[in-house]
């Protein structure tokens, strides 16, 4: 993420959506007595305290910072996610755990622990960038890319549906894995493309974009309008649709962002040989 320039007008906005969310989970566990949310704040007291670790004891550059954080959230939200799908598979193989009822009114094992856990994250990531203004742009797109997946996993959590669905979504975290490790690389000096280990990480780079990020998000919307007559009236159905187009269209720009990536670094490579 690179530091915003120029004037203001952001951080207020997504820092008073930050806090109304604050408010509403705050609430639902005091008033609700909805006790398993106290994930959502282990969550964004875990990646704050990591965030604190890192600072006093790797690195004070808030990019960095940043960067480590989101690949420790990547890395255990991908394993979590890879271990929820095998358990299933296992208890009730590939028919039964994707089909709609499974996906919507059911709560896989470690589920909603981990869409909890995510959530404390993404507020958490939320805070950060907006206190060291690590977005860019007259309307930020991670600031609104984290606003959305707040509002629908919160929307989800409280009403406990289509969880299972959102951990599908998470599968992405695969590739995220990959895009901390080569901003990580790259800002520690690391940035030779013919170096066997660069070469192996752009090979998994795109291998996971396409498979866990790309394909997945479009079978996901795929498998949601090919369903769209189950779902009861409300504003599941609408949400979701509208969060995967969101998500598809930044896999879009993602895409082209590390194709240009890829080409910028070739590039350099050329001219230092």
């Amino acid at each position: 993420m690179a530091r915003r320039e120029g004037g203001d007008l952001a951080a207020p906005f997504f820092l008073t959506t930050l806090m109304l969310w604050a408010v509403a989970v705050s609430g639902e566990v005091w008033f609700s007595g909805r006790t398993e949310l106290t994930a959502v704040v282990s969550g964004f007291v875990f990646f704050q305290i990591a965030n604190c670790v890192i600072r006093k004891f790797v690195s004070q550059n808030a990019v960095l910072v940043n960067t480590a954080v989101s690949l420790l959230h990547s890395t255990f939200t991908s394993a979590s996610v890879v271990f929820i799908l095998m358990n299933q598979w296992r208890i009730k193989g590939a028919r039964k755990m994707f089909e709609h009822e499974e996906l919507v009114n059911e709560t896989w094992y470690g589920s909603y622990f981990t869409l909890c856990f995510s959530c404390g994250y993404f507020a958490y990531d939320q805070l950060d960038m907006i206190r060291y203004r690590l977005y860019t742009g007259f309307i930020p797109a991670i600031l609104v890319h984290h606003l959305i997946l707040l509002v629908c996993f919160t929307l989800a959590l409280f009403r406990n549906i289509t969880i299972n669905y959102l951990i599908l979504s998470l599968f992405c975290e695969i590739h995220s894995v990959f895009l901390h490790t080569r901003k990580i690389r790259r800002m520690v000096g690391t940035r030779e493309i013919k170096s066997l280990l660069v070469r192996i990480e752009w090979v998994f780079n795109w291998f996971a974009f396409f498979t866990t990020r790309l394909i997945c998000h479009i079978l996901i919307t795929y498998k949601l309008v090919l369903d769209a007559n189950k779902f009861e009236k409300g504003i599941e159905l609408p949400l979701a649709l509208l969060g995967m187009a969101g998500m598809n269209i930044l896999n879009l720009f993602l895409g082209l962002d590390l194709f240009k990536a890829y080409k910028r670094e070739k590039i350099q490579q050329r001219r230092q040989d």
